[in-house]
């Protein structure tokens, strides 16, 4: 009995480094005084990080990435507020199949949707193909993760302060504005930061739909040919990855604040 929790633990460890260890070597190349990502090390340098900051191609694609990250995160999160507003306050008929359609970026792959909205773009649309395309494309897949998160903070506390508040004379949008999105705003926050980083790190769909400008991980990706570039794109996933852990433990944080609380409106 006393071996069981032994084999588990190990066995929990190896699990967890199969899974992040090839993930944390990048960090440790990316220090690496050679243009080869090799043991053993051949010194411990920070000149790739000033060479990734030089790199304008490189810069230029992680500014269209910023930026159709946070106009897809306000979008997906604009779209996804009134949605879970309806589904959790209103019994509307065929609910439960709405909100399967609206779950359906998350089980179906993400080359299926590319290909079918770039012929819906070209072909139906007759649009060019531009980071536009590409957060567009990036709302589609956001959408479902912010409605799940938003939904699941806007049925953790009591509807009857929203009755309470409308008995008082407030209007709708007053008891919005002053109760439910108060209430609600972890769950917008946690919804804001994974739409980023959902955006941030897509790479199928933005290597479908961009155009004539890329996205960092289309950028990246192009990048992998030339051993030459390896160090700086090294380097700038290693402050991705942190940022990304940083975004991801924050959203989980905040999504959770209050949750555990007994009383329905504490925030």
């Amino acid at each position: 009995m006393l071996r069981r929790p032994d084999l588990l633990t190990l066995y929990a460890i190896l699990f967890v480094l199969f899974l992040y260890g090839p993930v944390l070597l990048m960090p440790l190349f990316s220090l690496n005084d050679s243009t080869f990502a090799t043991f053993p090390l051949k010194g411990l340098t920070f000149r790739h990080y000033a060479d990734m900051a030089q790199n304008a191609p490189m810069m230029a694609a992680l500014r269209n990435s910023l930026v159709i990250a946070s106009v897809v995160t306000l979008a997906s999160t604009a779209l996804a507020i009134p949605a879970a507003l309806a589904l959790t306050r209103f019994r509307l008929p065929g609910a439960a199949p709405i909100v399967s359609f609206m779950m359906l970026p998350l089980v179906i792959p993400s080359i299926v949707i590319a290909v079918a909205l770039l012929v819906v773009i070209l072909k139906f649309l007759g649009l060019a193909l531009s980071l536009w395309t590409v957060a567009a494309g990036h709302v589609l897949i956001c959408l479902p993760f912010c409605l799940t998160v938003l939904m699941s903070r806007l049925e953790g506390f009591d509807p009857s302060l929203e009755e309470a508040s409308n008995d008082l004379g407030c209007t709708p949008w007053q008891t919005f504005r002053r109760l439910t999105l108060p209430l609600a705003m972890p769950g917008v926050i946690s919804s804001l930061l994974l739409g980023f980083i959902i955006s941030f790190d897509e790479f199928v769909i933005a290597f479908f739909l961009t155009g004539t400008e890329n996205t960092l991980p289309v950028y990246l990706f192009s990048q992998l040919r030339f051993p030459n570039k390896l160090p700086g794109t090294l380097a700038l996933g290693s402050l991705i990855l942190v940022g990304s852990a940083v975004l991801v433990i924050l959203a989980e944080v905040i999504r959770k604040r209050g949750v555990q609380s007994d009383n329905a409106g504490d925030i």
